[in-house]
């Protein structure tokens, strides 16, 4: 209960029987229900009104172009072949309507090309945008989110469940529109030619439909559980590949058991994956047997008419049956594209709820609506307070016993203060909540008199600096690493900083210099030097109020020695809060708290506490 976040991160979302029955749990469910999906899809192209009716009139222009070569090709037989009032061919007509004929393939073809250009700019874009409006709202999400939430899950859901919908933001326009078009168009063709074998040949329709309806609910579900799955899978992939995650393995030998693992996940999404490709392949099938079929019964039912003659029969002539089959057979792919338009969009509407899920999640760190900036007057800038505060981790176990019970404690501008207790005391939990990474229960923590909640949280986290035991570097250079502090420091203020935390030769001593990669996480480089460069960056941020998470307690005793003489320079004219697990590392400060249960049960100096032979007499006996 009193392990801090990083514990909490860990039981949340491990690799242990009851994460992997919580995994489980996830694949499983159905996909969220979101309120007006439908309409929440479309106001993703909004912004792109003007190009959509451009791709609109172009697909109906398409569209309309295509069903013109039917009807010129009765005319071409009835006209230019075999004309109705017999004689040999009328080579002038036959020509012109030739000519015509193939203008409008050049035409329809050029119209395609800037329909298919102008449609992957916008369907790229939108998918674009919602990948970037998705990484934007998850980085304001509150730390107890990503505690709680496997990073690879939350990579899926940017990564595949965006992909996924790729398509469908690329192509449902146009193949709606200029399927749908097609169709209609194909119709009135239809009809124009004869509408006794137009009735026949759209009789089965409405049973398509409901048999399309069907197969979609089916694999809106299948496409749910293969999303978790590959979930999953990059939770795997991300856990078990990173640096940490293969030393852990190779240490404990577990290799085996990794990719067992893997293997079993993968399987899963395999035979998933063959699911949802056959569901609806049948459905198809016999969609195209019956389109196919079609003629021939057009073929069949024309003779039927023409047998039994009467007015029915005047207007059936070779020239229109032909051009009717033609029609007809033309009909069969947009017609079957518009049905997989619409399975692809009863699909997508899980992976689009998955999305949404994330979008409508509520970040609990938000500012207030007159929220302002920190108050730097009147010499309290860096002074912190913390009144009568109690937190707890998880809000939904109130007989619980809270993290911090009623604390309370004020840090001066400038002081350097101390907080020293037992593992699972609630040490590290007051760091967290100086710079808003949670919000107190009840009470109030306060930054130069003002509560925190009351203050804009961009302002107050630029005005304290963190630096924790596993300090964190990305997988680029010293100088990059850095200047994640400030992005426009020169080379002159970066060795100022490093020459502050003690690092400067270290790094000038490495053959590439500043430049040199770290690798990821770090792992080029030792403990101490990764921790000076922490400290070397959070200079360079020039806080107000230092926080200090046992920035020293994984070092062994050199290079303790070593960080704590950067430290003793980073503090220099700041507000420094430092919890400790090395009592050796704060007996100089001001004060010092000792934290047992989630209280402060003894305050005071290192020579006062030891006097008073109590909790902190009682921890330092144990270190020596």
């Amino acid at each position: 209960m009193h392990g801090g976040p990083a514990a909490r991160g860990v039981r949340g979302g491990g690799r242990v029987a009851s994460g992997d029955a919580a995994a489980q749990r996830e694949r499983n469910r159905e996909a969220p229900k979101i309120d007006r999906l439908g309409a929440r899809i479309a106001e993703l192209f909004r912004p792109y009104r003007v190009p959509l009716v451009i791709i609109i009139v172009l697909v109906i222009a398409a569209a309309g172009l295509g069903v013109l070569p039917p009807l010129l090709t009765q005319q071409v037989f009835d006209v230019g072949l075999f004309p109705l009032d017999g004689g040999g061919p009328n080579m002038p007509e036959l020509t012109r309507l030739l000519v015509i004929m193939v203008t409008l393939f050049i035409v329809s073809g050029g119209i395609g090309v800037l329909q298919t250009y102008m449609t992957a700019r916008v369907g790229n874009r939108v998918m674009g945008d919602l990948r970037e409006r998705l990484f934007a709202h998850l980085q304001s999400m509150e730390l107890a989110f990503f505690t709680r939430t496997k990073t690879g899950v939350i990579q899926s859901r940017i990564q595949n469940d965006v992909g996924g919908v790729a398509g469908v933001l690329s192509n449902t326009v146009s193949s709606v529109i200029g399927n749908t078009v097609t169709v209609i168009a194909a119709f009135v063709a239809m009809l124009l030619l004869s509408w006794q074998l137009t009735l026949i040949a759209v009789v089965i329709m409405p049973v398509l439909v409901i048999a399309q309806r069907r197969v979609g609910q089916v694999r809106a579900r299948i496409a749910g559980r293969t999303q978790e799955s590959l979930s999953e899978m990059t939770a795997i992939t991300q856990e078990t590949l990173s640096v940490s995650g293969v030393l852990l393995a190779k240490t404990y030998a577990r290799e085996g058991m990794e990719s067992e693992r893997y293997a079993a996940e993968n399987s899963n999404q395999i035979a998933l994956q063959v699911k949802q490709t056959m569901s609806g392949q049948v459905f198809f099938a016999l969609v195209t047997v019956f389109m196919s079929a079609v003629p021939a019964i057009v073929y069949l039912c024309a003779g039927w008419i023409l047998a039994r003659g009467g007015a029915g029969a005047v207007d059936i002539t070779a020239g229109t049956i032909v051009a009717f089959t033609t029609v007809q057979a033309r009909l069969l792919f947009p017609l079957t594209n518009l049905m997989r338009v619409a399975l692809d969009l009863q699909t997508s509407k899980a992976l689009f709820a998955r999305i949404f899920e994330y979008l409508d999640l509520e970040p609990a760190i938000r500012d207030a609506e007159q929220a302002r900036v920190p108050s730097d007057a009147d010499g309290r800038a860096g002074c912190v307070e913390f009144a009568n505060v109690t937190f707890s981790y998880d809000d939904a176990a109130p007989d619980e016993r809270p993290t911090l019970d009623d604390i309370s404690f004020t840090v001066g501008a400038g002081e350097f203060v101390a907080f020293v207790g037992p593992s699972g005391s609630g040490k590290t939990t007051i760091g967290s909540l100086i710079p808003r990474l949670y919000d107190a229960t009840s009470g109030s923590v306060k930054y130069a008199g003002d509560d925190v909640r009351e203050l804009q949280h961009e302002a107050l986290v630029e005005r304290v600096g963190v630096v924790t035991q596993e300090p964190y570097l990305f997988h680029a250079s010293i100088a990059d690493n850095l200047r994640y502090a400030k992005p426009d420091a020169t080379d002159a203020e970066l060795e100022r900083v490093a020459r502050m935390a003690n690092i400067h030769d270290t790094i000038v001593g490495f053959a590439d210099g500043y430049e040199t990669i770290v690798g990821e996480r770090g792992y080029r480089l030792s403990g101490g030097e990764k921790q000076r460069i922490a400290i070397a960056r959070v200079l360079l941020k020039d806080p107000r109020v230092l926080v200090l998470d046992e920035a020293t307690s994984a070092l062994d005793t050199v290079n303790e020695r070593v960080v704590q003489r950067a430290l003793d320079s980073a503090r220099t004219g700041r507000t420094t809060i430092a919890i400790a697990h090395r009592l050796s590392t704060i007996v100089g400060a001001d004060r010092i708290y000792v934290v047992s249960a989630g209280r402060i049960v003894e305050s005071g100096t290192h020579a006062e506490l030891l006097a008073r032979g109590g909790a902190y007499a009682e921890l330092t006996e144990q270190q020596r």
